[in-house]
């Protein structure tokens, strides 16, 4: 990038929470001073935020003096994205090809630069991956590659070692699904229930039934959540968007709504199991350690496709076998 090629009318934003951030303001400074990285690691928790950080470069980079017309860059003509595709979410060979890599080769048309955005990066299956990397390797003119991930060391290493890497933390969201809190509430008094005193028979069929009761109530949280979510930022895709990838946002969306789910179970059990440590109780020590680890091996079966009411059901069953222990 050239310093003569200073920002004039970028419109994009940084995320309020993120503004002051010294990662944006290194960023910031490289664009204004025509020295930034022909490639960029994004990666951090919340892949939103990782997607506002890209369009807010690609914006800065794309929109200057030079620029014969404004766009948004999620529609700019020099702006090329490429996402997962699919059920299974993945990014292939020939999309990679065709739908990145190519049209990066040719000129621009409104700016002087280009901008090759590859969302969700360390969805690049290995043929697309080594594809990408040979890019990487001799990237064309004036061009910007910007990667997203939540998993940057599920991505080759020698991608890694060629990009310039930025983190950035998650923001809190504001944003509650119907009934959650109402759920963490009712599964907090069954946990009370499990480690209070021994159950009567009666009390432990009960106890089973919650726990199906929890895992149905879930489901749909989840399902109406990831509904109203998707309505949402629908609106917000470029038009050339195809069925497949909507498909792979819609899924990307489930994936990382059930996640942040899964975190604030977490965050409710070591809620519960505090007060009983504090007052030096060593076996709810224990529980919520094992407890814990329960919960991550759960995620981690879902990050293998595993079903998230099937996750949770495994959880809430080992659950009860944990905190009834004497």
């Amino acid at each position: 990038m050239s310093a003569d090629s200073a920002v004039i009318t970028a419109k994009t934003q940084w995320p309020v929470a993120l503004a002051n951030a010294p990662s944006i303001a290194v960023i910031e400074q490289a664009i204004q001073s025509g020295r930034l990285s022909h490639s960029l690691l994004l990666t951090g928790d919340d892949l939103d935020i990782l997607t506002e950080i890209a369009f807010c470069i690609a914006d800065r980079i794309l929109n200057t003096h030079t620029s014969t017309a404004y766009f948004p860059p999620a529609s700019h003509p020099d702006c090329y994205a490429l996402r997962p595709a699919g059920k299974m979410r993945q990014i292939r060979a020939e999309p990679m090809r065709d739908s990145l890599i190519a049209k990066v080769q040719v000129s621009s048309t409104v700016s002087m630069h280009k901008v090759g955005i590859v969302h969700e990066c360390d969805r690049m299956n290995l043929v697309a991956a080594n594809v990408f990397l040979k890019t990487l390797e001799e990237p064309p003119a004036n061009t910007t590659l910007i990667l997203t991930t939540t998993r940057p060391y599920s991505l080759l290493p020698t991608i890694r070692s060629r990009c310039l890497n930025f983190r950035f933390p998650g923001i809190p969201p504001s944003y509650s699904p119907a009934g959650w809190n109402a759920w963490l509430a009712d599964y907090k008094a069954w946990l009370a229930r499990l480690a209070g005193p021994m159950p009567e028979k009666r009390d432990a069929t009960d106890s089973i039934f919650t726990v199906y009761g929890l895992v149905s109530r879930f489901g749909m949280i989840l399902e109406f959540a990831t509904g109203e979510i998707w309505q949402k930022e629908k609106q917000k895709l470029p038009p050339d968007i195809d069925e497949e990838e909507q498909v792979a946002i819609e899924t990307g969306i489930a994936n990382g709504l059930r996640t942040r789910l899964f975190i604030e179970i977490e965050q409710a059990t070591r809620a519960f199991a505090v007060p009983a440590i504090v007052a030096e109780n060593p076996k709810a020590g224990h529980a919520l350690t094992e407890a814990i680890a329960r919960l991550e091996h759960a995620v981690g079966l879902m990050r293998l496709n595993l079903n998230e009411s099937t996750a949770l059901e495994n959880f809430l069953l080992s659950s009860l076998r944990i905190w009834t222990t004497r």
